[in-house]
């Protein structure tokens, strides 16, 4: 008998074991550590490099109060989920819960744990902001 059909009867078998496959941290989660609550706070919710963004956090608002009064709140709430994206990295945690504060009041279904823990979150997204984006 074939070294291959050996090999395949003893998979076949359970003899041997699939490699596991190691799942490397991201950038975040090294960050983060152990804290697991800020992190799911900011997975959501931090963008990851938001100096590509083509909008300033302000002109996010406004837009986000535009929709909201024009009765769109799909798009209203997505402005203010930007803004308030916008504002973490700026590390402003005054707007970072108002903004997703209306993410969640016009998403009931939704919550936003960032809300919980904004001052902690926002200082891991600083760490994470000064140390990836140079």
């Amino acid at each position: 008998m074939s070294f291959l059909k050996k090999l395949i009867r003893k998979k076949k078998e359970g003899k041997i074991a699939a490699p596991k496959e190691v799942k490397k941290p991201t950038d975040l989660e090294l960050i983060c550590g152990d804290d697991k609550e800020v992190y799911e706070a900011l997975y959501d919710t931090m963008p990851p490099d938001p100096r590509r963004s083509d909008i300033s956090m302000e002109e996010a608002a406004r837009e986000a109060e535009d929709f909201e009064k024009s009765g769109d709140a799909l798009r209203a709430r997505a402005s203010y989920h930007i803004a308030g994206g916008l504002a973490i990295y700026k590390g402003d945690v005054k707007k970072v819960i108002e903004y997703f504060s209306q993410c969640q009041k016009l998403s009931p279904n939704a919550t936003y744990k960032i809300l919980e823990i904004p001052e902690r979150a926002i200082k891991k997204a600083q760490e994470y902001y000064q140390k990836y984006l140079k």
